[in-house]
């Protein structure tokens, strides 16, 4: 038992002193920060998102091909 309780402190140990970690995390921080006011803004906005992107679509298939003669 008192083994397994060193082998804990030494895992345990060696995660606090992994910067990697620390790191890893602020960069899911950062994602999150940029990720989530988008999604908010594309669900907030996703009627008028969707009637421009079939306006585009409709506009592009209307518009006659230049290199066909």
């Amino acid at each position: 038992m008192r083994n397994l309780a060193k082998r804990i402190g030494g895992v345990v140990r060696c995660l606090h002193d992994d910067q990697q970690g620390a790191n890893m995390v602020e960069y899911i921080l950062i994602i999150a920060a940029i990720a989530l006011p988008l999604l908010a803004v594309i669900l907030l906005y996703r009627n008028e998102i969707s009637e421009w992107a079939k306006q585009q679509w409709d506009h592009a298939r209307s518009t006659p091909d230049p290199t066909t003669p």
